[in-house]
């Protein structure tokens, strides 16, 4: 998630201060990924070392607005114009999990995919009534509001409904995986039991043949 761009996108329409950004930014993302006053005014202090905003002035009750540069504007578009790079995948908790407990003995991972099966499939329907709702009109950032908010809304919602669904079928593939490896594992031949005493050294009857000759 770039904060850092969605801020500008925010000032290119105009200057606003940080908790007018915070509150714009989580009403057109439905509260989905929350962020506190320090992060946006972080952010800001960031953007305006970079030359991207610049203060511009303040209200009476003191507020610091913020506006984007041109340079800012440059950013933005930049943003806009270039695809999410996928090169360097960002981390996934629950993929980290199952790694780890594969390898890791005393887990009983067929159990972790189940947990993590239900609780998927929990947010899945929610995020699908919440979809419903905002689609009759009953809820959403600004319900009834010709503004992009309710539409930004709804495209969130959407990525969050094929990203659960998408995490439950790969929690199906994962369960199925585990299976044909533990079949693989019990049918593998076990392996012979060593027989009892070393097997003698290629050369030992001659050798004990010319002992019984020193001897005679």
């Amino acid at each position: 998630m770039s904060i850092r761009h969605g801020l500008l996108a925010l000032l290119d329409q105009g200057p606003r201060y940080g908790y007018q950004l915070r509150a714009e930014f989580e009403a057109r993302t439905g509260s989905t990924w929350p962020l506190n006053v320090g992060q946006v005014y972080t952010t800001l202090g960031r953007l305006e070392r970079d030359g991207l905003v610049v203060p511009a002035g303040e209200d009476e009750e003191g507020h610091q607005f913020y506006a984007v540069t041109e340079e800012g504007r440059a950013e933005l578009r930049n943003w806009f114009d270039t695809p999410v790079p996928r090169t360097n995948p960002p981390r996934d908790e629950l993929a980290i999990k199952l790694a780890m407990a594969v390898t890791v003995p005393g887990v009983d991972v067929p159990a972790v995919v189940q947990s993590q099966r239900r609780h998927s499939i929990k947010a899945l329907q929610d995020y699908t009534r919440l979809k419903g709702r905002a689609l009759a009109g009953e809820s959403g950032p600004k319900a009834g509001r010709d503004d992009g908010s309710d539409l930004a809304w709804l495209l969130v919602l959407d990525q969050l409904i094929f990203q659960a669904e998408a995490e439950v079928r790969w929690l199906d593939h994962c369960e199925t995986r585990l299976a044909q490896h533990a079949e693989a594992r019990a049918a593998r031949p076990e392996p012979e039991a060593p027989r009892g005493g070393p097997e003698p050294a290629k050369d030992a009857p001659a050798v004990r043949a010319g002992r019984r000759v020193f001897r005679g």
